[in-house]
């Protein structure tokens, strides 16, 4: 037997670890791996460690992008990031599924790290991320980031379905109030978290050791990577988000907050009511004020007129 049916969302969601583990095993015989083969907790792929030295992830045939996002991305970025990542060793099909074989990192993720070592660590996470940026970047789409935006923009509410209508009803116009520019697309990861980023004991203190899902990664506007940022790593830590900044060589401007919020009004997987779950409250029931909150830049008072209530 191979890896089971998925060609639509609710045949791939309906699977559970033991759908799949008859093929894995039959895939692992294929490439030669030997010892043990399990499956990781988290993720919304299946990915899978083959001993202590290899990764092998699977991509269901409803998500053809996925597989051919990662596998570009990956080729473009190794060894020339200040951070380890994975490195592509095989590729290929089975039973209309795509499949990545790659080297595994070392390290635990960031966010099992010290909270003082974090923040002596983000620097380097944002020299990494700069140098992300830096590279010339495939092409992944969209075809045009102006009309990403736009077309973002008209569902940003509707894409909050949970949220809370004193915040939906003000997303509208405070996204007509933010001045988002029209800056070059550079290569984004989009979503990186704690859990995407790891580090190592060296010596007293920690050093990072690997940067990987590459997954949704694309082109686009360089403070579009911040959204991510400031939810899953900084979490509204001024102190934090500052080392990170000042790593990648960013002074940011008194309207930077309102731009990584619009940013994240705009990513593809925003769900601004879960992140209300784990992150700091704001002060007033404002979009403005929890831009603030969550990218805490400088003391300037929030804009005034910027919602509606």
């Amino acid at each position: 037997m191979g890896l089971p049916t998925a060609e639509t969302e609710e045949q791939f969601e309906a699977l559970s670890p033991q759908d799949l583990a008859t093929g894995v095993e039959a895939l692992a015989r294929r490439l030669g791996l030997r010892g043990d083969v399990s499956r990781f907790d988290t993720g919304s792929l299946p990915v899978y460690a083959c001993g202590d030295e290899l990764v092998l992830k699977l991509y269901p045939p409803v998500y053809p992008a996925d597989f051919a996002t990662e596998s570009r991305v990956l080729r473009v970025v190794d060894g020339r990031l200040p951070v380890a990542t994975p490195r592509v060793l095989d590729t290929g099909e089975m039973n209309g599924w795509r499949y990545l074989l790659m080297t595994r990192l070392p390290g635990v993720p960031l966010g099992e790290v010290p909270a003082a070592e974090q923040i002596r660590l983000a620097p380097a996470l944002g020299e990494a991320l700069a140098a992300l940026h830096d590279l010339d970047a495939p092409d992944l789409g969209p075809s045009s980031w102006a009309g990403f935006v736009t077309e973002q923009a008209a569902s940003a509410v509707t894409r909050q379905p949970a949220l809370d209508d004193v915040w939906a009803r003000q997303i509208p116009s405070f996204l007509d109030s933010v001045v988002l520019g029209s800056p070059s697309p550079v290569l984004l990861h989009t979503e990186v978290m704690a859990e995407h980023v790891l580090a190592v004991p060296d010596g007293s203190g920690w050093r990072l050791s690997g940067l990987f899902d590459f997954e949704p990664a694309m082109r686009g506007a360089p403070e579009y990577e911040f959204a991510a940022i400031g939810i899953f790593v900084t979490r509204g830590s001024p102190e934090y988000l500052r080392a990170l900044l000042d790593g990648y060589g960013l002074a940011p401007d008194d309207e930077f907050p309102a731009r990584c919020l619009a940013y994240l009004l705009l990513h593809r997987y925003s769900n601004l009511a879960s992140y209300f779950k784990h992150l700091p409250a704001p002060a007033e029931p404002t979009l403005e004020t929890l831009a603030h909150t969550w990218w805490p830049v400088s003391g300037a008072p929030p804009r005034t007129g910027a919602t509606t209530h």
